[in-house]
């Protein structure tokens, strides 16, 4: 699995735009559409009595004025570890929560 940088330039490459944040603190003005991720695990697996491999969890989150966009499903064609998880309305915009494993 990569790092989260690399996944970073992946988010980015798959919105178009660099409106991409990781752990953005509540100060920041976001521009939408956009990608808010962050890390929400790190699954461990072990061999020999020792972690073997880590692959860490996210929660992705994408926000977007438009009910229909297609960035929910485009991220789940894209990323072969995505599962779409729930979808709310907070303050007219669309967030579509998926989780990724990278």
């Amino acid at each position: 699995m990569g790092q989260r940088l690399d996944l970073n330039d992946e988010l980015v490459s798959l919105l178009g735009s660099t409106n991409v944040y990781f752990q953005p603190p509540a100060t920041l003005k976001m521009k939408y559409p956009c990608i808010v991720y962050n890390i929400s695990d790190i699954n461990s697996q072990y061999a020999d009595n020792r972690t073997y491999a880590n692959c860490r969890r996210y929660t992705v989150t994408i926000i977007d004025a438009n009910p229909d966009s297609n960035i929910p499903e485009d991220m789940l064609d894209a990323f072969p570890y995505c599962t779409y998880d729930r979808h709310f309305t907070a303050e007219n915009l669309h967030h579509s929560v998926l989780t990724l494993y990278y």
